[in-house]
Order: structure tokens, then sequence, then C-alpha cells
């Protein structure tokens, strides 16, 4: 009994994650992909699903075989859906890329502070949080507008003589979305680099490395787990954003986020809107697999 208690909470500790991602990713997912096989109706929900989950296992497999993938066939063959496929990836590849290079300086500076002040420095990286996502969202949109903070500033010390066209750009999107996943970014980083041995810097400046050699050389790539987390956890949700681009850009801002918006509720085609995330997510499970496989191999090294 005593070897048997044991044995039963380890399954339990193993079994609790799985059944958290069978019950709020799995099944959503599977609803999800069952909607993007239904037709377009006008009833409540909008859409004829194609199969029900109270069907028989022989008219499941007679509805399976007739099964179609119409909507998936008209994502690929229109080329809204495929631009705004691109841009999203374009918009959030630039906006991890731009956020890696403003957080690392900040996680790196907090692991050679002092250690008595690293908790108040990690206390005002996570501060923002303490506040509403999207009132922080609202008060770019109020500093970046032609009669706004920014550009009053500018004016006032004569930098610029006309208001800068900020709002409602590109430009607006990149700024909502390094301030908005930065904290994402540096905690990671800083994890990172607050575990790494010092000493091994003053090793490698002694077998004549110099300040900035020894950092490429030991640094970065004994911090490059917590860059690969800090970019997943800034790509992936920065893919699917719609707060972001919808307040802050333009009409020429098209991310998938707002297509599945206009999909769900302004044309209310729920199976095209599923198919447009089934897809989507499809998409983002490349990085995961990446970040999976990257890991396990310095898990490999580590050992």
């Amino acid at each position: 009994m005593k070897a048997l208690g044991p044995s039963i909470y380890q399954r339990l500790v193993i079994i609790v994650p799985y059944a958290w991602l069978l019950i709020f990713f799995l099944a959503p997912f599977l609803i999800v992909f069952r909607i993007s096989l239904a037709t377009k109706a006008l009833s409540v929900p909008p859409y004829d699903p194609s199969f029900a989950w109270a069907d028989s296992f022989g008219d499941w497999w007679d509805k399976l075989q007739t099964m179609s993938f119409d909507n998936y066939v008209w994502l690929t063959g229109d080329p809204l859906y495929i631009n705004a496929y691109i841009q999203s990836l374009q918009i959030a590849g630039i906006s991890t890329l731009l956020t890696l290079i403003i957080a690392y300086p900040i996680a790196y500076g907090m692991a050679q502070a002092p250690r008595t002040i690293r908790p108040t420095l990690l206390m005002l990286v996570i501060l923002p949080f303490w506040t509403s996502f999207l009132i922080r969202v609202y008060s770019w949109m109020s500093i970046l507008s032609t009669t706004g903070l920014l550009n009053q500033l500018l004016m006032g010390l004569g930098i610029i003589h006309q208001p800068l066209v900020i709002l409602n750009t590109n430009t607006a999107v990149y700024i909502g979305m390094v301030y908005s996943y930065l904290p994402f970014m540096v905690l990671p980083l800083y994890s990172a680099l607050e575990k790494m041995d010092g000493t091994l810097i003053e090793v490698a400046q002694d077998l004549g490395c110099t300040p900035i050699g020894a950092f490429w050389r030991v640094t970065f790539p004994l911090s490059l787990p917590g860059v690969i987390a800090g970019c997943m956890l800034v790509f992936i949700p920065a893919v699917g954003e719609f707060v972001i681009p919808d307040l802050l850009g333009g009409s020429e801002t098209l991310m998938i986020g707002k297509v599945l918006w206009t999909e769900f509720y302004s044309n209310t085609d729920w199976p095209l809107a599923s198919a447009v995330a089934t897809i989507l997510l499809l998409v983002l499970v490349v990085p995961i697999v990446f970040f999976q496989h990257f890991q396990a191999k310095a898990d490999e090294k580590g050992r």
C-alpha cells in the first residue's frame, strides 16, 4: 500500500494537465473543426452541421465519406484570406523582433542589477498588467493621434512643424504590439540571464575575448532558451491579435484576427470563420513544434 500511494499521486500529477488540455483545448478545437465543415444557414446558430454528436457510428461513417471541405477550398482561392495570413505573420514577426531588441537590454540590466533591487525591477515590468489591456491600447490612441501627446511634445521641442500621421498605420500597430507584449519577452529573458554564471564571462575575457566577443560567445548562447521562449510567447498571440490592429491600425492593416471578427459577427458566416481559425491554429503549431524540438535538444545537451 505504501508503494501504491506514491504511484497513484504520480499518475494524478500527469493526468491532471492532460485532462486540462483535453477539456479546454482539444474539445473546443474539435467543436470549431466540426463547425468549419458545416454550411451557412439562416438559423440559430447560423450553420447547418454536417454531423451531430448524437449520431450513431454508422451515421458518422456515412457522413465522413461525404464530408465537404468547401470552406477550406474557398480560403485557398480567395486572396483576401491569404494576404491576411501573410500580413499577420509579417506583423507578428517584425513585432517579435522589435520586442526582442528592446527587451534584451532591459532583461540584461535587471540580471546585472544588485539582488536587493531586482524584485522592484520585476514589479515595474509586471506593473502594466494591473491595468486593463483595452485601456492601455486606448491610451496609445490618444498618444499617437495628430493632436496627441507625442505630436505636441515633438512640435513643442521644434523637432517637427506639422503633426505626424502615426495613428491608423502599421507603425502604430508595431508600437502597440511591442508595448503590450514587452513583459512576455523580458521575463523569460531575465530568468535565463539571471541563472547564468558570471565567472564564465571573466574566463572568456581572460582567454582574450573582448566584452562584445564574450557576449556573443558566452552570454547570448546561454540565453537562447529564454530568447526562444520569449519569442514564442510574443509571436503566437501576436499573429491572432485583434484589438491592437483594430484600434491602432488603419484600413490597410489586414490581420487574421480582424477577418475572424468580421466573418463571425458582421457576416455571421460561422463555418468559414471556423475554417479560418482552424488553419490559424495549424499555422501556430509549427513554431510550437520547433520550440519543443529545440527544448528537447537543449535538455539532451544538459544531461
